[in-house]
C-alpha cells in the first residue's frame, strides 16, 4: 500500500509541476530598465506599479507572490541606479513574474 501511495504522490506532483509551467505565457522585455515604481492607488495592498521603458508601459507586481522580495529589490535597483534586466510579462494579466540578469 505504501508503495501505491509514493507513486501517486511522485505523480502527483510531476504533473502539478508541469502544468504550472506550461499555463504560464510570457512576454519578454530584453535589456529593459524600469523608469518607476509607485504604490497601486486601486489596490495597495495586492500590487506595486512598475513602469517599464522609455514608452513607460506599466505592470504590476503582486505582493502575495512568493517570490515578491526578489522581485521588487531587482526592480528597485533597476529604477534606481539604471540596471537593465530582461523582464518576463505574464500574458493576460500584465503581471511580471520574471526578472533575470542580462547576460
Amino acid at each position: 500500500m505504501k508503495v501505491w501511495t509514493y507513486l501517486l504522490l511522485a505523480f502527483t506532483m510531476i504533473t502539478s509541476c508541469s502544468s504550472h509551467s506550461e499555463s504560464q505565457k510570457l512576454i519578454w522585455y530584453n535589456n529593459a530598465t524600469i523608469n518607476n515604481i509607485l504604490e497601486d492607488p486601486d489596490k495597495p495592498e495586492e500590487v506595486v506599479r512598475v513602469a517599464i521603458g522609455i514608452s513607460a508601459q506599466v505592470f504590476y507586481i503582486s505582493k502575495k507572490s512568493s517570490d515578491y522580495k526578489t522581485l521588487i529589490e531587482k526592480a528597485t535597483r533597476s529604477f534606481k541606479k539604471g540596471k537593465t534586466y530582461n523582464i518576463g510579462v505574464e500574458i493576460k494579466t500584465n503581471m511580471i513574474r520574471q526578472i533575470n540578469e542580462v547576460k
